[in-house]
């Protein structure tokens, strides 16, 4: 069961008098869904373990910013993308590569084939992903692997929520489109 806003508010309360098992119990229970999306856009485990760091760092030395005005979950996902977005701005662009999506099924377990079939999909469906610009594919993975309403997407990246809502219908026709395209061509 998910923390309550109630729990983090009395968690920060204690964070802002130095109580370390207080900042314990908030990382334990957001810093997997700040990983998760750090990791979605990093590709890089190190900096994304890195951007979750200084995400609770900057948690530890200032809760009171935490206002209340969405949840909490949004608001540290907020803050991992501010420093998600400098680190990447700050990396040097031969760091920045995306190309390894998931691991390969053992040889022995399928047949070639279709183990060539399946690595064709599944780089076919990264292909579409990467298509997308980075407001649209960061949106996208804020809905339906975060579960954000279409508010809290708009607080994090910093816009109104029509322009979410057209992000994800854009977002979602590209894949769309994208994916038939790659149907056809396996057909």
């Amino acid at each position: 069961m998910a923390m309550s806003e109630t729990r983090v508010l009395e968690l920060l309360k204690q964070i802002a008098r130095g109580e370390q098992p207080a900042m314990r119990a908030l990382y334990l229970e957001f810093s997997g869904k700040v990983h998760a999306y750090v990791a979605n856009h990093s590709r890089d485990a190190a900096r994304a373990e890195e951007i979750v760091v200084d995400t609770f760092h900057e948690v530890w030395r200032h809760p009171e910013r935490f206002r209340g005005e969405s949840r909490f979950s949004t608001w540290v996902i907020g803050i991992a993308r501010y420093k998600m977005l400098s680190a990447l701005r700050s990396a040097d662009p031969q760091h920045e590569d995306i190309d390894d999506f998931g691991e390969t099924l053992a040889a022995e377990q399928q047949d070639v084939f279709t183990g060539l079939a399946d690595r064709q999909r599944r780089e076919g469906v990264m292909n579409c992903m990467q298509k997308l610009s980075t407001e649209h594919r960061e949106c996208l993975f804020l809905v339906f692997y975060e579960g954000m309403n279409l508010a809290e997407v708009a607080s994090v990246q910093a816009c109104p929520e029509g322009t979410v809502k057209s992000r994800l219908h854009h977002a979602k026709a590209s894949i769309r489109n994208c994916l038939q395209a790659l149907l056809r061509r396996e057909s």
